[in-house]
């Protein structure tokens, strides 16, 4: 008999202190509407955890309308507005792959490629004013490619404007990565490795401004090593493509040829 009186005084105790959601889940008996009416007006005013929530709870209960999808999508969206990257990409990731065909696909894409965009540098980034080019590339690789195949596949969505420019920014930034890592490695007298990371540049990224200065990475990296043919050769190339370039004026009125002077 104790036992009866202590689980049931437990049970009310219980119930008074709220430990038992689905009694006082305030959500219980709304529509799918009003789950997602009240998701978007919590995300508005920044309430993004709540909105995630009430999206969550909105596919939990209505996992095959029109909503529960669109939910799908919010979600990704709330957690790039929170700044969780990786929550935000397995979002869109989840969205494309269980509707490949749905009318909104292109935002998936587009907005998979703002997260990995604008990735977070972290406090040390912060504190050093670090930019892309200065970083591990990864970020930005993933998302050039979910912009191209916005670009690609849906080449009248509102999105590819937007997705075009950033992608003119990427190939810039990917191919100044190259080129960083190429003039480190001179620096560091390995010539061999600095050739190939600016001969990776010339070659995955042939339009990009930074080849201006792997090509002349190049020339010099020829030099030392005394390949002098492939040098010459080279400086042909950089002097078709980059006729004006500013590294030739540090040769001028000088015994040494230009490249000798970096």
């Amino acid at each position: 008999m104790g036992a009866f009186f202590l689980a049931t005084f437990l049970g009310l105790f219980l119930t008074g202190c709220g430990v038992l959601p689905d009694q006082v889940d305030e959500t219980a008996k709304w529509s799918a509407q009003k789950l997602y009416t009240s998701a978007k007006e919590a995300i508005s005013e920044g309430g993004y955890d709540l909105g995630i929530k009430y999206f969550e709870k909105l596919e939990s209960r209505f996992p095959y309308g029109q909503y529960a999808q669109q939910a799908q999508l919010e979600v990704a969206y709330a957690y790039y507005k929170k700044e969780e990257t990786a929550s935000a990409i397995a979002a869109c990731d989840r969205f494309i792959r269980l509707h490949p065909n749905h009318p909104n696909v292109d935002y998936a894409y587009y907005l998979k490629g703002l997260a990995n965009f604008n990735e977070d540098l972290g406090l040390l980034g912060r504190l050093s004013n670090q930019d892309l080019t200065e970083r591990d590339p990864g970020a930005a690789s993933d998302s050039f490619d979910a912009f191209k195949t916005l670009v690609t596949r849906y080449p009248k969505s509102r999105y590819t404007p937007d997705a075009t420019l950033r992608m003119n920014y990427l190939v810039n930034a990917l191919a100044s990565h190259e080129v960083h890592v190429a003039r480190y490695y001179m620096k560091r007298g390995a010539y061999v490795a600095a050739l190939n990371r600016a001969q990776a540049s010339i070659k995955t990224y042939p339009n990009a401004p930074a080849n201006e200065e792997a090509l002349f990475i190049m020339v010099k990296a020829y030099d030392l090593l005394g390949a002098n043919d492939l040098r010459d050769d080279t400086e042909r190339i950089m002097r078709k493509n980059f006729p004006k370039s500013e590294y030739y004026t540090r040769g001028l009125n000088r015994t040494e040829p230009w490249w000798k002077l970096w």
